[in-house]
């Protein structure tokens, strides 16, 4: 009888352990989108939606301050706004691994610590992705901004991007990489043994957020087309990764996204003919 008890107490410890977990990741994740919501509104939304990227005239001072402030206090910005983006949109969708992770190591007196450690290598991923679109990104709106031909033809890169995120749906690629992220319990327990459990947990995350990168990435890319800034846009694209990776049957939209994404790039070479 007392086993049994014990069992129940454990099986109700961990539903409580998995409430408190899901509600902190919907917590940072409202948080978050309140953020970009106020942010998106101020005098600064230049900096979410990555326009006007040497103008610091709203910054001066804070610019002339700091040493090379007119490049520091931009990028500093930007990947602010960018870390945001990544916990409204993506950091909902780690709840299936985090969770597992958390069961395996209930029983240490560091769980906490690791479990952060997991969602910062999943940060780092991402970040790291960024860095490369926000990059590229800038080299496209630089070189633009020195020649008339190319800003005139800006409609190309962002039917290009949609057409090769459509193009992505039908990958391989994208499915092996979708296929770790929807198997959070074979993902986990392939990776932590507990034998060295920072860089393991850290690992994991990093691993974990490198497939969602490789799964979602096409899809993240547009919304360099239709703005960064654009929360509504943002919504539907969070859903749509966050379906595709952990509700069953996701996968079965990979036809309509694709179809959507490569019809969206005709339309815009259509209108520009």
């Amino acid at each position: 009888m007392a086993s049994v008890l014990d069992a129940l107490g454990a099986r109700a410890a961990g539903a409580e352990r998995n409430v408190t977990l899901a509600a902190l990741l919907g917590g940072l994740a409202v948080a978050a989108w309140g953020v970009l919501w106020l942010w998106s509104g101020s005098p600064y939304a230049r900096y979410v939606d990555h326009g006007g990227w040497l103008d610091t005239r709203a910054l001066g001072e804070l610019c002339r301050a700091i040493p090379g402030g007119t490049i520091v206090v931009p990028i500093v910005l930007y990947a602010l706004a960018w870390v945001l983006m990544i916990a409204a949109m993506m950091l909902p969708t780690t709840y299936p691994v985090l969770g597992i992770f958390r069961v395996m190591t209930r029983s240490r007196a560091d769980a906490g610590r690791l479990l952060g450690l997991v969602v910062a290598g999943f940060f780092c991923a991402w970040f790291a992705f960024g860095l490369l679109a926000h990059a590229v990104d800038g080299a496209i709106g630089w070189f633009g901004g020195r020649d008339v031909r190319i800003a005139d033809r800006a409609w190309i890169a962002g039917a290009a991007v949609l057409a090769a995120a459509g193009a992505f749906q039908f990958s391989a690629l994208k499915y092996r990489c979708l296929e770790q992220c929807r198997t959070p319990l074979a993902f986990v327990a392939s990776r932590w043994h507990g034998h060295a459990p920072a860089r393991e947990a850290f690992r994991i995350g990093v691993e974990h957020g490198v497939f969602c990168v490789g799964c979602c990435w096409a899809l993240m890319l547009c919304m360099f087309v239709v703005g960064t800034g654009s929360l509504g846009w943002m919504l539907v694209l969070a859903a749509l990764m966050a379906v595709e990776k952990n509700v069953p049957g996701g996968a079965k939209l990979r036809l309509p996204i694709g179809v959507g994404l490569i019809g969206a790039a005709a339309a815009v070479l259509i209108a520009h003919l």
